[in-house]
């Protein structure tokens, strides 16, 4: 199941990629915010967060402006690797190489034929373990100092 939450900068984007996975099938829960009233991105980013660390779901989508705020909002949440990503070959990187549980984009500079294109890419793609896992896991270990 995907969580997916944005600031009001995000939310237009939110709206059309929940449309765009109700069409291609991908469960999901909105956590919000449910408008285009102002919000912080740090709060938006904390329920998809806590979804994915308490296991409600095993990936999610934020959305802000640009993507930034959320994406660093987002790291600061122990076992999250939130990627910002405004590039097809880069949502497949991250997934592949990175593991990334959260992926992030830019309402206000990702147009949305594109962010469903990273979206589906990020969604299709495997991680590839091996050397990879030993470096999520000095991730993990610089997490618990």
């Amino acid at each position: 199941m995907i969580a997916i939450g944005c600031d009001h900068g995000g939310f237009e984007l939110k709206e059309h990629i929940k449309k765009h996975l109700d069409e291609i099938g991908e469960e999901y829960k909105d956590y919000g915010t449910y408008s285009e009233e102002s919000v912080d991105y740090p709060d938006c980013a904390a329920p998809v967060c806590r979804a994915i660390q308490d296991k409600t779901a095993d990936k999610g989508i934020l959305i802000c402006g640009t993507g930034i705020g959320i994406s660093i909002a987002a790291n600061k949440h122990k076992g999250i690797r939130a990627a910002l990503c405004s590039d097809v070959y880069s949502a497949k990187m991250t997934k592949q190489h990175n593991n990334a549980n959260i992926i992030c984009l830019g309402g206000r500079v990702t147009g949305r034929e594109l962010a469903f294109m990273i979206v589906d890419t990020w969604l299709a793609t495997e991680f590839e373990g091996g050397r990879h896992e030993a470096r999520i896991e000095k991730i993990h270990k610089i997490e618990s100092e």
